[in-house]
């Protein structure tokens, strides 16, 4: 049985990859097989089909989400809002070190994939909605530090949709720059929502303070008093 479950995470892991580097349609069944070290026979027992197989791919991209991607975040840096920027980090040193031709796996197989195909892509959706979550968590741990009434599930697509799009255009213009032109965008859009917060904190704060009543310095005038009478 350790085997059996062996075989299928090969295929899957294989999978993983040349779907990464090919693409969907373009890895064939025979290479496939080959980088797993499996035959067609396992390949059936576990999948009925490289459709099937794609899905455990999205599965499993899912179930890695917070091992591979979220956990070292928290280990990294205590500060909600810096584990994004480390999280956007990241991909910034998948582009350089793939000299700008990374693609965000995910987002790659969002364009790939025929719409018509309704059931892959809403597993396409779950990985981007355990991604976001992920961000919104953080922004959520930020508390006040960011402004009360901010949609932070909104914020957290903001985000993602920062960095699929500076990727994409990092990979299209073969240079880091767009990338960074965006996260450099994403902090002073940060920082100004910090601002924020910070400012109506302190108004708060200056009205609590503040007694209700008379205005310092306020004396009433003294009340005429009528004049006494003659005995």
């Amino acid at each position: 049985m350790a085997e059996s479950r062996g075989t299928r995470e090969r295929i899957v892991e294989a999978a993983v990859g040349l779907f990464y580097e090919k693409g969907f349609e373009g890895t064939g069944m025979a290479e496939l097989l080959i980088r797993a070290g499996a035959n067609s026979g396992s390949f059936y027992h576990f999948f009925k089909g490289k459709e099937d197989l794609l899905s455990a791919v999205l599965d499993w991209y899912q179930a890695h989400l917070e091992p591979i991607l979220i956990e070292p975040l928290r280990a990294q840096t205590p500060d909600p809002i810096e584990r994004i920027f480390a999280l956007l980090d990241g991909y910034r040193q998948r582009v350089l070190v793939t000299g700008c031709t990374y693609g965000c796996p995910i987002g790659r197989l969002a364009l790939e994939i025929d719409p018509a195909r309704v059931d892959v892509h809403a597993a396409i959706a779950k990985n981007f909605t355990g991604w976001t979550g992920a961000v919104e968590r953080f922004l959520k741990d930020a508390g006040d530090r960011l402004p009360r009434g901010l949609d932070r599930a909104e914020l957290a697509l903001f985000v993602l949709t920062v960095m699929e799009g500076g990727v994409m255009q990092s990979r299209a213009h073969r240079s880091i720059e767009p990338f960074d032109a965006s996260v450099r965008q994403l902090r002073h859009y940060f920082r100004h929502l910090e601002a924020e917060a910070a400012l109506r904190g302190s108004k708060a704060r200056r009205k609590v303070r503040r007694k209700p009543g008379r205005k310092p310095g306020f004396q009433p005038s003294p009340e005429r008093q009528p004049p006494a009478r003659k005995s």
